[in-house]
């Protein structure tokens, strides 16, 4: 299976405010589960109970939308994996902010996630652009570094070794592992604690 992530396309939902942290993504409570299964239900649960239906993962507009648009610092808070995960569930695949959490940010890579960035004058643009036409297809370009809609063709931003790993497919520790698999059997074999110290 190819693990390349080199380009998002599909519709945007807006979601406005700073400093979203990974406990209104995800509430606490629901991070007993053994799996990730299950998560999207309650991604942004105690939001949108609060919105009363009018959260943007209900609203209608964004319905299947692929590419989340925040502000600044989302993700912000705890680690906690989660966080991405129910959000990935939910079906993004793409995030597109101002800023980003630091962990968040590595967890979003570590599930080949694109988290990219615009200054905040672009970041609205976007925003106004999705919110006057939610149908329109917005296209995440990682190769190009380019985000295309309605606002035009955007330049965004990502750490170079993040969007590198994104675009050669080695975002995917498990999969770059078993793709070495001889490898590290020859260099199992050769270190004696392997193996009991055998001679």
């Amino acid at each position: 299976m190819d693990a390349k992530v080199t380009r998002v396309a599909g519709t945007g939902c807006v979601l406005r405010g700073d400093d979203i942290d990974t406990d209104r993504i995800i509430p606490a409570r629901f991070l007993r589960c053994v799996t990730f299964d299950g998560l999207d239900e309650h991604a942004f649960e105690d939001d949108r109970r609060q919105a009363k239906g009018n959260h943007p993962l209900d609203d209608e507009r964004f319905a299947g939308a692929r590419i989340l648009v925040v502000g600044r610092n989302f993700g912000c808070g705890s680690s906690r994996e989660h966080a991405p995960q129910s959000l990935m569930r939910w079906g993004f695949q793409a995030f597109v902010g101002e800023s980003f959490a630091e962990i968040f940010f590595g967890n979003c890579v570590a599930l080949g996630l694109p988290a990219v960035t615009l200054p905040r004058a672009e970041l609205d643009r976007l925003m106004d652009a999705i919110e006057l036409d939610a149908k329109q297809e917005l296209v995440l370009d990682l190769a190009a570094g380019t985000l295309a809609s309605r606002a035009g063709v955007q330049k965004i931003a990502m750490p170079d070794g993040a969007r590198r790993s994104l675009l050669e497919g080695t975002w995917d520790a498990t999969a770059v592992l078993l793709e070495a698999q001889d490898a590290v059997q020859r260099t199992a074999a050769r270190l004696p604690y392997v193996n009991g110290f055998a001679a």
